[in-house]
């Protein structure tokens, strides 16, 4: 799967010496339901079709835009895009994920209901390097009115290490069950909003629902159910300091279908309720 990538990006490299536009995400204008939004940075790339994507607008609040081929999209930390998914399209996703990269391809085909082409990949991120300096720059330059040509240069960068890296894999980047683990972890971060469970990402990893069970005991020591309930909650915390949504939305853009329920667990796991939390916040 390593060398599905590699390719992918050496094709990219080759093909793209200029990119057509560059877009940036933000997280100025509260983000429709259904958004992607995490605290890692992205960098999704169309391999063939269009595009989708409502976007932070300056000028309008909200836009949808269409992302071709020749275009990318940067997301920083916390900053949003809601995918429309309705059009025949390829799309290559780099996730940077604290402790892991991850990759994503994934396809669609208009009108149909399931994406018809899956393919995910992890390594180990190497802290300390230049990748952190390049994805800091894009964080800030996205902040900046003026972002050409520097947001080409750094986005070249990127793609070019992260080639680098699936070509020459950390020397620690041994356990194939931390790696999947990981990328796992990375995929409930990405769709907490969703209804996913054992049996659907389980299906999404081609593994068993029972191997799943056993890799989230013996790498992350909990089940994952209890990691996805906290990344629910972390999320949670997050909309409620940041947002004025009522308690009712914050419960289903965070992946709770009854707000009952998502009270009691947000007051179980931190002590309070979410309007107190909201309150001392």
């Amino acid at each position: 799967m390593s060398q599905v990538f590699h390719q992918l990006l050496e094709t990219l490299l080759a093909e793209r010496e200029h990119f057509n536009r560059i877009w940036f995400a933000g997280d100025h204008v509260t983000p429709p339901p259904f958004s992607y939004q995490v605290n890692f940075p992205r960098l999704e790339m169309v391999l063939s079709g269009e595009y989708l994507n409502e976007l932070e607008d300056p000028d309008h609040g909200i836009t949808e835009v269409k992302i071709m081929p020749g275009d990318a999209l940067y997301i920083p930390p916390n900053s949003w895009n809601k995918p429309n998914w309705d059009t025949n399209c390829s799309v290559l996703s780099l996730l940077f994920g604290k402790r892991q990269l991850g990759f994503s391809l994934v396809s669609k085909a208009k009108g149909q209901a399931h994406f018809f082409d899956i393919q995910k990949h992890s390594i180990q991120t190497r802290t300390g390097f230049a990748i952190d300096h390049i994805l800091a720059g894009l964080n800030a330059l996205a902040k900046e009115p003026l972002q050409k040509p520097m947001d080409e240069h750094l986005l070249q960068a990127l793609m070019s290490y992260c080639q680098q890296m699936l070509a020459t894999p950390s020397e620690t980047n041994k356990n194939r069950s931390e790696d999947l683990y990981q990328g796992i972890c990375i995929y409930i971060q990405e769709n907490f909003h969703r209804p996913i469970t054992r049996d659907s990402i389980a299906k999404r990893f081609n593994i068993t629902p029972n191997h799943l069970s056993r890799l989230f005991r013996q790498q992350g020591h909990m089940r994952m159910a209890d990691y996805i309930t906290w990344v629910r909650i972390e999320r949670a915390k997050f909309m409620l300091k940041k947002y004025t949504f009522r308690l009712n939305e914050v419960a289903t853009r965070c992946g709770f279908q009854d707000v009952n329920y998502f009270y009691r667990v947000f007051k179980n796991k931190t002590g309070m309720t979410p309007s107190d939390y909201r309150g001392r916040n």
